[in-house]
């Protein structure tokens, strides 16, 4: 009877390392394809960024006198927080993404 229990304990100890091994790795799937998607802007007009996305929920001013433009969306009661900084010429020069996946 020990046997079993030490076979089964085990056995579902291999299949939760598993599943969770699984997720982080759709996770950086994801990830990875997020920036790839979000570099795409790079030294594009900020109007342009406008047209795809809207108008930002947020806008940060910065010390360097550039702006955060800051586009927040919810899935599955995930905040997703993407930023993207524009230069004094409205040129996109940067981004961040957060728990957008």
């Amino acid at each position: 009877m020990s046997k079993i229990k030490f076979f089964f304990i085990i056995f579902s100890s291999f299949m939760l390392l598993n599943a969770c091994q699984s997720v982080y790795k759709k996770i950086d799937e994801k990830t990875i394809q997020e920036e790839k998607e979000l570099s795409k802007w790079l030294n594009k007009p900020e109007s342009e960024l406008k047209i795809a996305y809207g108008q930002p929920d947020k806008i940060e001013f910065l010390e360097t006198r550039n702006r955060n433009y800051i586009y927040i969306t919810k899935k599955f009661k995930i905040k997703c927080e993407r930023k993207f900084e524009i230069n004094q010429n409205n040129i996109v020069i940067g981004f961040t993404s957060k728990n957008c996946f």
